[in-house]
């Protein structure tokens, strides 16, 4: 029994009992001690139960006048608290909460501590929208050239709209799988065998990629794919060492063709040049010859002037030019004599030697395909000249 019950000696209704009065730990009068615990249980469990419809009763009621509603109503209490903490969540950094309210859509939550109606009112599905995620597929089709290949495709992708990933497919991961292998299949079926084993798997991986992202844009799957990588792309066993022979002919054709090129390259540049130089040339010769004849005229004009002049002395020049003209032309030179018939036959060895010399000389110089007649000094006809007056003197 409590040191400060009714019948005590501290009790309120002033009887005191000396036995029991030492009971008082404090040594102190009962209204300032430390408060009644079990006063303070009682005090909160009547609190309780008023609050929850269990009906309230005076101070001195005791734990056994509670009836079946208070209690009840402290357990549905203790029971709300609960169900109410359970509405606290905490997204990461790199996640999104989609939140449905009686399964439907209600709001996309941000990173952090948040809290929602507890089930079944709210209910959240966590997206992580930063995360890449991959899969490879690995599948046999045929090209543009009816050539069969083995593809191992690998796809990356993150999901970069939770709400659309969350309600509009079904499946998006498995819708994604579909809708890669139909476009591989359609790229390949417009590629040719060798834009696929060599030239053509960057730009053919490019292609395919935009064409995934077309079609799960038109879907509104809500995942974006950040890179498609051909890892392997081979021919079957079945046909390997036929079509080994035909990209052994597709080299040989490329490699001719890179000879015959070449050749062209190599053979064209001259060709034009020596178009250009035979063109120049003759461009040079009737540049000559109207300028010689030219000059012939300008002379032949003079020469008249001079004939209608003197004509006697002009005769005699002109006659006298001829024959040293012809003279110096000529290989073999004649020597006449008052003598008689006895001509001396004389020939210039050294002078048609020089004469060869200088032709030959003139020709390597000389661009023009016209042969040049040779030039000569007067040498020979001065000196049959004076030969011829020196015996007709003699």
């Amino acid at each position: 029994m409590a040191w400060n019950e009714p019948g005590g000696p501290n009790s309120p209704d002033g009887n005191r009992n000396s036995d029991r009065g030492d009971r008082n730990p404090w040594g102190k009068r009962p209204q300032q001690g430390p408060p009644d615990l079990d006063e303070m249980v009682r005090n909160f469990k009547r609190k309780l139960g008023a609050a929850f419809g269990g009906g309230g009763g005076g101070s001195d009621k005791r734990d056994g006048d509670f009836g079946s509603g208070a209690g009840a109503g402290m357990v549905l209490g203790l029971l709300a608290g609960v169900w109410l903490l359970t509405g606290f969540y905490t997204v990461g950094q790199a996640e999104r909460a989609v939140i449905l309210r009686f399964g439907k859509y209600y709001e996309t939550t941000q990173a952090g501590l948040k809290w929602r109606m507890p089930w079944p009112i709210d209910t959240k599905t966590v997206v992580n929208i930063e995360r890449i995620d991959s899969f490879s597929d690995q599948t046999r089709m045929l090209t543009a050239d009816e050539n069969m290949v083995d593809i191992n495709l690998a796809v990356q992708f993150r999901r970069n709209d939770p709400k659309l990933y969350v309600f509009n497919v079904r499946d998006p991961d498995a819708t994604l799988k579909e809708v890669s292998e139909s476009a591989i299949r359609e790229i390949i079926g417009r590629s040719t065998l060798g834009q696929v084993l060599e030239s053509g798997r960057q730009e053919i991986a490019a292609r395919t990629k935009d064409l995934i992202q077309r079609t799960l844009n038109l879907y509104e799957v809500g995942i974006e794919v950040t890179s498609v990588n051909l890892q392997g792309v081979s021919v079957p066993e079945q046909v390997a060492p036929a079509q080994q022979d035909a990209i052994k002919a597709g080299k040989d054709k490329e490699r001719f063709a890179l000879e015959a090129q070449t050749y062209a390259n190599d053979i064209l540049p001259k060709a034009r040049g020596a178009a250009a130089r035979e063109v120049q040339d003759a461009q040079a010769y009737r540049s000559r010859k109207i300028a010689d004849s030219k000059g012939e005229t300008e002379r032949f004009t003079k020469l008249l002037s001079e004939y209608e002049r003197a004509p006697g002395v002009t005769r005699e020049r002109l006659y006298l030019e001829t024959v040293q003209n012809v003279l110096a032309n000529s290989k073999k030179v004649i020597i006449d004599t008052k003598a008689g018939n006895n001509n001396m036959l004389y020939i210039p060895i050294d002078k048609l030697m020089e004469q060869n010399r200088n032709v030959v000389r003139e020709q390597s110089r000389d661009t023009v395909t016209v042969t040049r007649p040779p030039t000569t000094t007067s040498a020979t006809p001065e000196v049959t000249v004076e030969d011829r007056r020196t015996r007709g003197s003699r």
